[in-house]
């Protein structure tokens, strides 16, 4: 559809005119929680690229991978030797490839650990906790001893959960919830394997 100058110049007018509006109202300022969920490509992808932006700013970031403890990551390979970033990996591999309950929740548990010592502590801008959705899944953890540690963390603290089946309890307390939906897959239709530097 071709628009006139005229046309277009209104339509840019209103456009600026909203965003100027709402950055005008936008006066609040304070650490998010933030949820990656879903069935499609790219929750973990997304967090690590804000993991990225808050190291460009010179901030601190802590990362707890669950569950991808036993495999080899490239992003741990290069976000764990940044000055900036503390990076954590607990779990056995994936859910499917376990067969010991008990073990599952004690990694867990270690995994947690480390990530609530990273949220009190203060010293954080940006907390990433990587398939935690899994591990509340499969109930490795007590949903609501996680929610109280996420709802007492610092003020301007910003924490990141990923992974799929996010709790409902966690998405109606969360800031900023993307569900990524899954429309077409090489692995699933074409049967491609998992390439490097898009899946691992």
């Amino acid at each position: 559809m071709k628009t006139d100058p005229q046309s277009h110049e209104r339509m840019t007018q209103r456009r600026r005119e909203g965003h100027e509006k709402k950055q005008a109202e936008a006066t609040v300022e304070k650490g998010l929680l933030i949820v990656n969920t879903g069935t499609g490509k790219g929750k973990s992808t997304a967090a690590f690229g804000m993991a990225v932006r808050v190291l460009g700013h010179d901030m601190r970031l802590g990362v707890v991978q669950f569950i991808k403890g036993a495999l080899h990551t490239a992003e741990r390979d290069f976000l764990g030797k940044v000055a900036n970033c503390d990076f954590v990996t607990m779990g056995d591999g994936y859910t499917w490839n376990t067969a010991n309950r008990e073990a599952d929740m004690a990694t867990a548990r270690k995994g947690w650990n480390e990530a609530r010592r990273m949220i009190e502590s203060g010293d954080y801008q940006m907390v990433i906790l990587d398939e935690l959705n899994t591990v509340l899944k499969y109930e490795y953890l007590p949903l609501d001893e996680v929610l109280a540690v996420l709802d007492a963390r610092p003020a301007m603290l910003h924490v990141v959960v990923t992974g799929r089946h996010a709790p409902d309890a966690l998405i109606e307390v969360a800031d900023l919830v993307t569900e990524m939906r899954a429309i077409k897959h090489p692995y699933r239709e074409q049967h491609v394997k998992a390439q490097r530097g898009v899946e691992f």
